[in-house]
C-alpha cells in the first residue's frame, strides 16, 4: 500500500522513516529537559510584590482625566494647564484639582511631599484604547455586564479576577508556610463581586471587609486557655486525624489546616498595625499612621487605601477597592470636580507613600507595587460636551468603549515606561491609531507580574509586552 492509498490513522512508510530519522538525530544531540510553562510571559515577571486595584466606579469618563488631548465634545473641561516633562499622553484639567494642598489643612501634606498629579504626570503610564472585546462590533455599555467583564473578564463569569490571583499564588502562599510564615491573601474592601469562584477555586476567593478595619478583631480565643488545654486540643486534632479512613484523609486535613489559618489571620487581624482608627504615631514601614491620615484621610476610599498599605506588610499580594461614584447622568459639569479631587489625593498620597515606606525585602515599597484604575466602561455624551441634564451617559460608541487606564509604581519607572501612551486615539472622533489591548490582557498581565500561574486563566489573551519593550 503506497502512501497515498494508507488507511487514515495509519503511519505509512515516508512517515515512519521521517520519524525514525527525528529519533536518531535526537539521540545523536543530548539534550536537557527542562520544565516548561506552556503560556506566554513578559520579561517583568514576577516582579511585583504587591497590587492596589482601583475602581472608579459607576463608569467614568476617561476623556475628562486620563485622555484629555482630544476634542471638546469628548473633554469639555480642557486640557491641563502644565502636565511634567515627557508626558506624551494628555492630562485633562481635572487632574489639575488638589483643594486637598490648599491652605494650613494642607500643609501637612505639602510638607509630606504631596503634588498635583500633574506635576508627576510623567510617572504615570496610560493605555489609552482597552477594550472588553476588541473583535465585537460595539461597545458593552450595560452596567451590569460592563461591571462583570470588569471583575472576571466575561459576561456572566463565574471567577473573579483577585480569586485567580489567589488561586495562581497558592504555591507561592505554601512556600512561606513551609517557613512558617503567614501571609496574607488578596483582598476586596467593599465588593462582594470581586470574590466569586467554585469548584477548584473555591477555597481562593479573596475576603470581603465592608467596613472601616479590623478594630472588632479584639479577642483571641486561646489567649485564656492554658498551655495544657491548648495542648489537648490539638492532640485530639491529630488522633481524629489518624482514625479516620485514607480516603477522606486529605478533607480532614484540609479542613484542620484553614482552621489553622483562620487562627493564624486572627492574629494578624488583632495586630495594633491594622488599627487604623488609633492614628498611632509609631513608624511602621518608615511611616506612621498618623501620616497616613494626613495623606488620605479616615473616610471612605482613603481609609481604605491606608489599610491596604498595612495589609501589604503582612505579604497581602494585592488590594481591590472602590473610589467615588461617577454615573453622571446629570450634573456632571459640577459633580465631577469633587470626585477627581478625591481620585487625585489618593493617587497623589500613593505615590508620596509608598516612595516613602520601606520595603521588609529591601528598596521602598514603590519599588515594588502596582497601582492601576479603571473602571467598567467609557462615560459617553453623544457628541456633545453634556447630555440635556448636564451630564454623560453610556452606549455604544468610542467614547464608551475606551477606558484610558493609568498605571504606576517601579515597575513603570524600571522599563522607562513613566510618561508614556500604549496607543493613541484621533482627537477628533477618537478613532483608535495604535494598539487596543483587551481588558482580560491587562487583567493577565497583573497576574503575571505578581507571579501568578495564569495558565488556566482567559486562554485567548497574552499579558502585554508593549509594557515591558
Amino acid at each position: 500500500m503506497s502512501d497515498d492509498t494508507k488507511k487514515p490513522g495509519t503511519l505509512g512508510r515516508r512517515g515512519l522513516l521521517k520519524g525514525l530519522g527525528a529519533a536518531a538525530t535526537a539521540a545523536a544531540f543530548p539534550t536537557l529537559w527542562l520544565p516548561n510553562k506552556a503560556y506566554a510571559q513578559t520579561s517583568a515577571r514576577g516582579s511585583v510584590e504587591h497590587l492596589i486595584y482601583i475602581r472608579l466606579a459607576g463608569g467614568f469618563r476617561f476623556t475628562t482625566a486620563f485622555n484629555g488631548d482630544v476634542a471638546e465634545v469628548f473633554n469639555p473641561f480642557g486640557r491641563a494647564s502644565t502636565r511634567a516633562p515627557g508626558t506624551e499622553w494628555g492630562p485633562s484639567s481635572m487632574l489639575e484639582r488638589s483643594t486637598w494642598l490648599d491652605g494650613p489643612e494642607g500643609t501637612p501634606r505639602v510638607d509630606l511631599g504631596m503634588q498635583k498629579v500633574t506635576d508627576f504626570s510623567n510617572e504615570l503610564c496610560v493605555l489609552p484604547c482597552v477594550d472588553h472585546e476588541p473583535f465585537s462590533a460595539r461597545a458593552d455599555g450595560n452596567h451590569g455586564t460592563g461591571l462583570e467583564r470588569f471583575l472576571t473578564g466575561y459576561v456572566g463569569g463565574s471567577t473573579s479576577f483577585f480569586t485567580y490571583l489567589n488561586y495562581g499564588m497558592r504555591d507561592k502562599v505554601a512556600q512561606e508556610a513551609a517557613q512558617g510564615r503567614t501571609v496574607l491573601p488578596a483582598f476586596s474592601l467593599g465588593e462582594a463581586g470581586m470574590a466569586l469562584g467554585g469548584g477548584i477555586y473555591a477555597g481562593y476567593r479573596p475576603p470581603v471587609l465592608d467596613g472601616g478595619g479590623f478594630e472588632r478583631f479584639g479577642f483571641d480565643p486561646d489567649a485564656n486557655l492554658p498551655a495544657w488545654a491548648v495542648n489537648i486540643a490539638n492532640n485530639l486534632d491529630t488522633r481524629f486525624r489518624d482514625k479516620v479512613h485514607k480516603g477522606v484523609r486529605p478533607g480532614v486535613e484540609a479542613y484542620q489546616q484553614t482552621r489553622e489559618a483562620t487562627r493564624a489571620y486572627g492574629r494578624i487581624f488583632r495586630d495594633p498595625i491594622l488599627r487604623v482608627d488609633a492614628n498611632s504615631q509609631e513608624m511602621v514601614d518608615g511611616i506612621s499612621n498618623r501620616e497616613l491620615v494626613t495623606m488620605f484621610g479616615d473616610q471612605g476610599a482613603g481609609r481604605s487605601t491606608l489599610l491596604a498599605l498595612r495589609l501589604f506588610h503582612f505579604g497581602c499580594p494585592a488590594v481591590f477597592l472602590n473610589q467615588g461614584f461617577y454615573d453622571f447622568h446629570s450634573n456632571e459639569d459640577d459633580g465631577l470636580s469633587s470626585e477627581m479631587d478625591e481620585a487625585n489625593r489618593l493617587i497623589s498620597g500613593l505615590r508620596t507613600a509608598l516612595k516613602r515606606m520601606q520595603h521588609p525585602k529591601g528598596g521602598t515599597y514603590w519599588d515594588k507595587t502596582l497601582v492601576v484604575l479603571g473602571s467598567e466602561f467609557g462615560r459617553t455624551a453623544n457628541g456633545n460636551k453634556f447630555n440635556s441634564a448636564g451630564g454623560s451617559d453610556h452606549s455604544s460608541d468610542l467614547a464608551t468603549r475606551w477606558m484610558s487606564m493609568p498605571m504606576m509604581g517601579g515597575v513603570i519607572d524600571a522599563f522607562g515606561k513613566g510618561g508614556k501612551t500604549l496607543g493613541q486615539t484621533r482627537a477628533s472622533d477618537l478613532k483608535a491609531m495604535g494598539q487596543v489591548y483587551s481588558y482580560r490582557a491587562v487583567l493577565k498581565t497583573l497576574l503575571d507580574l505578581l507571579g501568578a500561574d495564569h495558565s488556566t486563566v482567559f486562554p485567548a489573551d497574552n499579558p502585554i509586552q508593549d509594557l515591558f519593550v
